[in-house]
């Protein structure tokens, strides 16, 4: 049987060095809680961990797609699905690996300092897999990018680790907050996902909320509502922000030029595509497109 701890293709992976831990340990400001490693392993076929004695640490796993498994004490078997988030505590012996038949894209970081363990315990996130909220699913994994970004870029440096620290707290507390929904809030969700699928199909064309609200059954009122409670934003800037999270993939995998990833994405005027790319991602795509990534 083929068992692979890493080694997948396009997979992110970050190791905090040695000496970052103990600075870490030390600080005030980051004694209580920091990232350990952090990664990324799409589509990860064969995938499989092993710990006898568990980890130091906790490990927060969230499955983006496929589906994998987790075997803890009492060969207590847990399924993990897909935007379900997993938390392994410290010092708890487990294993756990992909699902043979559609194996996992996971999305995990390790956290440090007594506050990592505080949180599991406050929010019961060690209860078993939880479904999150497609909400708090994108905002999962938009704050995993900010802090691999930060990590990987400058490693070295203190106040961008504590900066990367308040990102996993607050990761971590959403989770906590949004996981388990009573049978309204699932139909909630299920308006958003009816809505957010509808954008997704039309990435390279444009959208407007009359559109979208005769595709959901739900006034334009109650549409922004939904999408400010549940994504932060309204919908059609939320649908920008789709276009340009698609845009950095483009960025990342495609030699296309940043007119031709424009056009891609439904927008026609370049120099507007690249003032909204830096609103969102916080720099150029030119500059984006330079920072070594995986």
């Amino acid at each position: 049987m083929i068992r692979k701890p890493d080694g997948f293709d396009s997979q992110k992976l970050f190791i905090q060095p040695d000496y970052m831990l103990k600075e870490l340990d030390r600080s005030d400001l980051t004694r209580s809680l920091h990232v350990g490693d952090i990664g990324c392993f799409p589509s990860a076929r064969y995938h499989y961990r092993e710990r006898k004695d568990g980890c130091d640490t906790p490990i927060f796993i969230y499955c983006a797609e496929g589906e994998g498994w987790i075997v803890l004490p009492g060969d207590r078997t847990f399924r993990v699905a897909e935007g379900q988030l997993a938390v392994i505590p410290a010092g708890v012996p487990h294993r756990y690996g992909a699902s043979a038949e559609d194996p996992w894209t996971i999305y995990w970081f390790h956290l440090q300092g007594d506050h990592a363990g505080q949180l599991i315990s406050l929010y019961g996130l060690d209860a078993g897999p939880a479904p999150l909220p497609l909400g708090t699913r994108s905002r999962w994994l938009e704050g995993f990018e900010q802090m691999y970004a930060l990590l990987t870029d400058k490693t070295y440096s203190v106040p961008v680790q504590a900066h990367a620290a308040q990102i996993a707290r607050h990761m971590v507390s959403t989770a906590g907050l949004t996981a388990g929904r009573t049978a309204q809030d699932k139909k909630r969700e299920r308006y958003l996902e009816q809505a957010i699928r509808y954008m997704t199909d039309r990435l390279s064309d444009s959208v407007t909320l009359s559109g979208l609200a005769r595709h959901t059954g739900v006034s334009k009122q109650h549409l922004i509502h939904l999408f400010n409670r549940e994504t932060g934003c309204p919908p059609i800037e939320y649908f920008l922000r789709m276009k340009i999270r698609r845009a950095g993939q483009l960025l990342d995998l495609t030699d296309l030029s940043i007119k031709e990833i424009s056009a891609v994405v439904g927008l026609s005027d370049p120099y507007y595509f690249s003032r909204l790319f830096k609103k969102v991602m916080g720099c150029s795509p030119t500059t984006y497109r330079k920072i070594p990534k995986g």
